[in-house]
């Protein structure tokens, strides 16, 4: 029953019939979580633990036995299925060791069938960085690495929470230009007091190091953050939609594409990961709090995990680290699909969305035909993408997917 959480090894739950007719399973991808970091950033509602104020030494063999036993109780969701993508989030993963990195991606291998040119992806912090810890993690399997930077603007920094300074920004992302053939450099604009030059000048200093992938975000104050009660003063929004007009232009420069909402690349090395993401593709998340989705032949199901770190540890460990899986409403399932594939440039296929929802076209077609008659869709054929005004309001038109009260 819908809302009802089930033990994961429960598939024969999950495969019983249902109105529901998947005629192709979508690519899958594997996300782990790492939930420490040095400290909590004011902006940030991820699920992530400061692990300075619970003292001693981060337990990481047993969080890693954790995560393994986590994985073998999910094997019977995606038996047979082969793992295209693996994204070591956080937190911040990089205070794990590159040995402990090894480890993982050693038990991850040993479990799942990852195809032979798996995307690895390790996020990391410029205030863990450490000369040659990143030559570590390329050599435990990690072939991209996302770096937090976020700014180059000292004051910025400070006014966000980072625990790094530009220096360290500067030489985190000269350290990784030399080990990983792919990696990302994060930024985000619409910081408190920054001007569209100073917006700019962390761009410039950005694309000096020749990024192949870059993404750019606006500073948005999430409810349940310190930035939450106590905002700060930031740019309004005709100056960050300036800022957003200059980061296109000087991104465009460097032949980095916008192929997504936040999200700008050089051919060949737009983050995989994150693509099947905004496709509707699976993911099977573990590690504290961490979500998933899973599709079976007539079902969609969202799951969650145990989210504070010690209960999860344990939990995992006794073979049932989940707090909640859920299927997702059949009337949820439009709103969903284009919530993720209208952030991208390049659109979707109807005949994706049929295979992966397993709902028909008729369940779309009204917010398609009010879309295109608004000018925020194009159509050509069985494609369909947001328009140039689609991109600038894009929650207006995923807005037209919603389903009716």
């Amino acid at each position: 029953m819908s809302g009802t959480p089930m033990p994961a090894h429960d598939l024969r739950h999950w495969m019983r019939p249902g109105t529901l007719q998947l005629s192709a399973l979508p690519p899958l991808s594997l996300y782990v979580h790492l939930p420490w970091c040095l400290k909590k950033c004011p902006y940030c509602d991820f699920n992530s633990h400061e692990w300075g104020k619970q003292g001693g030494a981060m337990p990481e063999s047993r969080y890693l036995d954790a995560l393994r036993r986590d994985l073998e109780a999910s094997l019977p969701l995606v038996w047979g299925r082969a793992v295209h993508s693996v994204f070591i989030g956080g937190g911040t993963p990089s205070l794990f060791s590159p040995d402990a990195i090894d480890r993982l991606l050693g038990d991850v291998r040993a479990l799942l069938p990852l195809e032979a040119d798996a995307e690895i992806t390790l996020e990391a912090n410029p205030g863990t960085f450490e000369r040659d810890r990143f030559r570590a993690f390329r050599e435990a399997g990690v072939t991209r690495l996302s770096i937090g930077v976020q700014s180059f603007n000292d004051e910025h920094l400070r006014a966000i929470g980072r625990v790094h300074d530009a220096a360290q920004a500067r030489a985190a992302v000269e350290e990784a230009a030399h080990c990983f053939d792919t990696f990302n450099l994060d930024l985000m604009y619409a910081l408190p007091g920054q001007t569209v030059a100073q917006c700019e000048a962390d761009v410039r200093s950005a694309l000096a190091f020749e990024p192949p992938h870059l993404s750019v975000y606006h500073l948005t104050l999430e409810p349940n953050t310190v930035f939450a009660k106590y905002p700060p003063r930031v740019p309004d929004d005709d100056t960050a939609y300036d800022m957003l007009d200059r980061i296109t232009e000087l991104t465009s420069t460097q032949d980095l594409a916008r192929y997504e909402v936040s999200a700008y690349a050089r051919a060949g090395h737009a983050c995989r990961h994150n693509l099947n993401y905004w496709r509707f593709g699976d993911y099977l998340g573990i590690g504290a709090g961490a979500h998933g989705k899973l599709s079976f032949a007539h079902r969609v199901a969202r799951t969650v995990r145990v989210r504070e770190p010690r209960l999860y540890m344990e939990r995992a460990l006794a073979g049932d680290a989940l707090s909640s899986m859920e299927e997702v409403p059949r009337t949820q399932l439009p709103f969903e699909y284009m919530l993720n594939a209208l952030r991208l440039r390049g659109g979707f296929s109807l005949i994706d969305f049929q295979a992966y929802t397993g709902l028909p076209l008729s369940s779309v077609q009204s917010g398609l035909d009010e879309g295109l008659a608004r000018g925020l869709l194009t159509q050509d054929g069985a494609v369909v993408r947001p328009s140039e005004r689609g991109f600038d309001f894009l929650s207006d038109l995923q807005s037209l997917f919603l389903a009716a009260e």
